[in-house]
């Protein structure tokens, strides 16, 4: 099936059968599941005044075409929608509280390729939603049980295309950016959009930072150029073009501008585990204070984290976990180690446009290369892994079966098992959707990271009979 559901929204490919796919009518039903949460659980309004949703989209291909359904879907519910058109993921996080809206949709598939979509769902605070709320969502969606309005009732549409401008000022009034030393610095820098609304707010931030910009798939028309997951296999075009260009570095998001990746001055990878370690060491280096990134993210961002006298926390693996103990914990940085920057003084949520903006200004401060820069933090190597098991095999006893074998390790339980060695650790979850289990290490070589992957799926199969 290539229809999933989950707590944090739906997504899948485009056509299809109902019900299997992401169809019309699966968006239908699930904007309409949202909209009718929405109106069973907002604080009643007064009688003449409506809920109001701000939604936005990536430049997927099949974005009009959900856009619409959508929208419509809200209207007719008698929702009021603030319509951003084209934007960002973080774009619309920010513009929900700033419309003082009651919720907002994004639809995007983030890192898929092209022929995925997707509706990820905020809360007033313009943040995502959390299990509790999600569950109600998808129980409400299962029942079709939707109540439309009047005609004299419907929802009205108000198009605001300012917001990618607005979020950009918002960035550059970051107390931690400094726009000057940036343009003092001269820097010269390729963008690869791949094809979407990265191509369009990246190289505008950086032309008001005072950056000399090198455009690379920045035309939003969603034909993605390479599989958009930025990951070194897909990213030879910008690392050669870095090189050729003599330029300082490379910039790369995804479609819907949440995960950053940078590309140094000699074409290699700075690393997507490194974006959060470099702004964090930045914003550490002028804020005190304790940073969180999920169990899976690299130990080097808790290194750094020490070296300014800060606490570092783990979360359990998703967004919405990774903003609760944030603000438990009080982090003024945090994020995962997919190039995902959460900056509380901007918002609770991935945002690109904060990283860049973070990044510069600390490269413009340490005034050394990226390279450099990347050679400045402690070494660390992953390799990320995973085990197809047949339906049969019971997933959870493997797990405390490893737990059990390394009860005398540093372990934590709260998302999978994580097992901290004194140097090197090791991550197994089981996935929600298929009988897998994936298996994360790392270790201060590549050559350690994989022996110890190896070693823990020969135990794993060992344990499990196979």
């Amino acid at each position: 099936m290539t229809l999933i559901k989950s707590i944090s929204g739906i997504r899948g490919t485009i056509g299809g059968k109902v019900g299997d796919n992401l169809t019309p009518v699966d968006a239908v039903k699930f904007a309409s599941a949202y909209g009718t949460w929405l109106k069973n659980s907002s604080q009643p309004k007064n009688d003449d005044e409506k809920l109001k949703v701000v939604v936005g989209r990536d430049a997927r291909i099949s974005g009009p075409m959900i856009h619409n359904l959508v929208v419509n879907t809200l209207i007719g519910l008698g929702i009021d929608v603030i319509d951003l058109g084209l934007s960002t993921t973080p774009t619309v996080e920010i513009a929900v509280p700033l419309e003082k809206a009651d919720g907002g949709i994004i639809l995007t598939a983030s890192h898929n390729p092209k022929q995925w979509n997707a509706l990820k769902l905020l809360n007033a605070r313009g943040e995502f939603l959390n299990g509790i709320e999600g569950e109600k969502i998808l129980v409400i969606a299962e029942a079709e049980a939707f109540d439309f309005s009047d005609v004299d009732s419907l929802g009205e549409v108000t198009e605001n295309d300012a917001y990618m401008d607005i979020h950009i000022d918002e960035v550059l009034n970051l107390a931690l950016v400094d726009v000057e030393a940036v343009k003092a610095a001269k820097f010269k820098v390729v963008v690869d959009g791949v094809n979407s609304s990265g191509g369009i707010i990246i190289p505008k931030l950086l032309e008001q930072m005072g950056v000399e910009v090198v455009k690379l798939y920045c035309e939003p028309n969603g034909h993605f150029p390479h599989n958009p997951e930025p990951l070194k296999e897909h990213l030879t075009d910008i690392s050669e073009l870095v090189v050729k260009e003599g330029a300082h570095l490379g910039v790369v998001v995804d479609p819907d501008v949440d995960r950053l990746a940078f590309i140094c001055e000699d074409g290699e990878m700075f690393g997507e585990e490194y974006t959060l370690v470099a702004c964090a060491d930045y914003v550490l280096s002028k804020t005190a204070g304790n940073t969180v990134s999920n169990m899976s993210s690299s130990r080097a961002l808790r290194d750094v984290t020490n070296n300014h006298n800060g606490t570092y926390e783990a979360s359990a693996v998703g967004e919405v976990n990774v903003v609760d103990l944030m603000k438990k914990n009080n982090a003024i940085i945090g994020g995962e180690g997919n190039g995902g920057i959460i900056y509380p003084e901007s918002h609770y949520g991935r945002d690109s446009l904060v990283g860049v903006a973070l990044f510069l200004t600390h490269l413009a401060n340490k005034k050394m290369s990226v390279s450099a820069l990347r050679a400045s933090y402690p070494e660390y190597y992953m390799s990320k892994n995973k085990i197809e098991l047949t339906p049969q095999i019971d997933v959870d006893a493997i797990l405390v079966a490893m737990t059990e074998k390394y009860k005398d390790e540093d372990i934590t339980t709260i998302d999978g098992v994580k097992i901290d060695f004194a140097t090197e650790w090791v991550h197994l979850r089981k996935s929600n959707t298929e009988p897998i289990i994936r298996i994360y290490t790392e270790a201060p070589s590549q050559a350690k990271a994989d022996t110890l992957a190896l070693r823990i799926i020969d135990e794993i199969k060992a344990v499990a009979g196979i």
